[in-house]
């Protein structure tokens, strides 16, 4: 979303009216940023063995998922359903990633008939995997390489207390299994959490792995997940794609000489290519000031972005409506009965009742978070490609939210 001539546009398009056109509030995605993205981290790590695995969590619309293939991506899931979504948009099993957290042994199951390929992360499942499929499917390891990414516990997952893999601690453990069960392993994974900055402290989990790999004769790939900072703010600190990229793959090269052949380097960004591509439009309900505070009222809340309740995430938010004069200090927030500010004490051009309100950053973990909480109805959603706007999801209507409800008739 860029400012051009006092109004903000997406590829050409104004801002303003495509709210005008299909509504608020409503989630409207860039194709033409997500391609960048893309194209970027392929030239960051260049070289015929990468592979690239969305992150289908973060923004799991159907269109956006077959745009991503058509870009050449492949895709990682964490569910069963995710699996079904990517085979639903075109995704052929092998080009699938499932890595599950916490599910049951059937739903491992239903993955392997399904052909994808598996990614396991406690050691009891990994018995029943082997107890089950003994060397007939092949099968990833995720790895806990207990390395704190970025500053905030709440979106880091390679801690020492986190719930996600099996600590690199017990390795002793996971070759005992694997070699009772004679399980091939044809891949090792670590996802250390999100906001990475710094390329070292991701270097330090790829050696992790790479003396893990050495346990392992029969791999196929080392997947180094994600976790890439994206822009949140301007002049915001975000990861060096090309520092960590030149980097990272000199030291895989390095490992695969020592290993006796070369794998394929897996990586599975979801924030990195979809964050910065969206952005989530609202109409401001009321403006209300308080003895201290300027409140600007929306017609969302927490229900379709919980993202700064649930993880302190910033969202730089702007009126689209007035694009310049004077501005003055408001407090967004949302019309749920709860405490759902979105920008606290935010420098703001005058926001006026019916004024759209702009929150960037609004394409990760957005509305694949979103609710029917107070029975609101979730939002639609709009593609922006090759300069047309496109809506990929129709607005919720009241009808949705009783669709699946069984009412008992009382007598």
């Amino acid at each position: 979303m860029e400012l051009t001539d006092g109004k903000y546009q997406i590829q050409g398009l104004n801002v303003e009216e495509i709210a005008d056109t299909f509504g608020t509030p409503l989630y409207v995605y860039d194709a033409d940023k997500i391609q960048a993205q893309y194209d970027r981290l392929k030239a960051a790590f260049s070289g015929e063995h990468v592979k690239i695995k969305y992150a289908c969590k973060s923004l799991s619309n159907l269109s956006v998922l077959k745009l991503l293939k058509k870009m050449g991506s492949e895709l990682d899931c964490v569910s069963i359903q995710e699996v079904k979504l990517g085979l639903t948009a075109g995704f052929t099993p092998s080009q699938i990633l499932y890595t599950p957290n916490c599910v049951s042994f059937q739903e491992i199951e239903e993955a392997v008939k399904l052909g994808v390929t598996i990614n396991l992360d406690n050691i009891s499942l990994l018995e029943q995997f082997g107890n089950t499929f003994n060397h007939t499917v092949p099968v990833c390891i995720r790895l806990n390489p207990h390395i704190m990414a970025g500053g905030n516990k709440k979106i880091s997952t390679g801690h020492a207390d986190s719930k996600f893999g099996i600590s690199i601690y017990q390795m002793a453990h996971i070759e005992r299994v694997v070699k009772t069960y004679n399980i091939q392993v044809e891949g090792l994974h670590m996802h250390t959490g999100s906001d990475i900055l710094d390329a070292e402290v991701f270097l330090r989990g790829a050696e992790i792995l790479f003396d893990a790999a050495r346990h392992f004769n029969d791999l196929r790939f080392i997947d180094f997940g994600s976790g890439f900072k994206v822009a949140y703010k301007e002049n915001d600190i975000t990861t060096d794609i090309e520092d960590l990229g030149e980097k990272l793959t000199a030291a895989f090269k390095e490992f695969c000489k020592s290993y006796g052949k070369p794998l394929e380097m897996w990586f599975e960004p979801g924030k990195f290519l979809v964050s910065e591509a969206g952005v989530f439009l609202t109409r401001t309900n009321v403006v209300k000031t308080t003895p201290a505070t300027v409140f600007a009222g929306v017609d969302s809340g927490l229900n379709h972005l919980i993202r700064p309740m649930m993880y302190d995430a910033y969202h730089e938010i702007l009126n689209v409506s007035k694009t310049a004069g004077t501005k003055r200090v408001y407090t967004v927030v949302g019309y749920i009965c709860e405490t759902d500010t979105f920008g606290l004490d935010r420098p703001m051009h005058e926001i006026k009742e019916g004024d759209i309100l702009a929150f960037k950053n609004a394409g990760a973990y957005a509305f694949s978070m979103a609710s029917n909480y107070n029975s609101r109805l979730r939002p639609a959603e709009v593609l922006v490609y090759q300069g047309q706007a496109h809506l990929v999801r129709e607005r919720e209507e009241f009808e949705d939210l009783l669709k699946h409800q069984v009412a008992l008739d009382f007598k």
